[in-house]
């Protein structure tokens, strides 16, 4: 049975079509660097992929902000939220909580994606951000993530991550930088759905 919408099918046979393909738009490999950072374009949505990125820094954070003048300033205002997920490794501790320390209220500072990322060779973060037409000139930019890391005192930490950058101007330029230190190695994807 199909959801019919207009005439179209939406459903058929029990797969949905989002319609949309993922192109990978750009990549980087970090190497001690301070921050990476990318051209956004036209696309609907941007799903930004981080592979293993560990921390020159013990104890920071992998954060991001936006720029809507090419990238010459970062500090788009920002409402968000962020909840996790911890357990430790002696399993002797663990929780659910939302966590106020790290979320945003109209504020133009980076959104934290980790938190006390450890940098042993064992620790790195992992994880996802979309981030939807940013392009628009008419409507609010929301964003999504959801990391994973290893943290200093060796906690698995999975982080959910969500808001919106509150303008109504194009969004050009995304910057990933740690709260602390340099990215000492790990690799940022940008692929661009529409």
């Amino acid at each position: 049975m199909g959801l019919i919408s207009n005439g179209v099918t939406t459903f058929d046979n029990g797969s949905y079509n989002i319609g949309g393909s993922m192109v990978l738009v750009s990549s980087a490999t970090a190497s001690a660097s301070a921050s990476i950072e990318f051209t956004l374009g036209d696309y609907k949505e941007y799903k930004f992929l981080f592979v293993n990125i560990h921390p020159q820094t013990d104890i920071t954070a992998l954060q991001f902000q936006t720029s809507t003048d090419s990238g010459s300033t970062y500090g788009v205002t920002a409402t968000t939220t962020l909840f996790q997920a911890y357990h430790d490794e002696g399993d002797t501790d663990t929780s659910l909580e939302y966590d106020t320390s790290v979320d945003l209220a109209q504020s133009t500072a980076f959104q934290y994606l980790s938190n006390a990322t450890g940098n042993d060779n064992d620790q790195c973060c992992s994880g996802s951000l979309n981030l939807f037409n940013p392009s628009s000139a008419t409507f609010v930019k929301h964003f999504v993530a959801d990391v994973n890391d290893i943290q200093y005192h060796n906690f698995t930490s999975r982080k959910f991550i969500a808001g919106y950058f509150n303008t109504t101007s194009a969004l050009t330029n995304i910057k990933f930088q740690m709260s602390s230190g340099n990215i000492d190695a790990g690799n940022i994807l940008m692929y661009g759905i529409n």
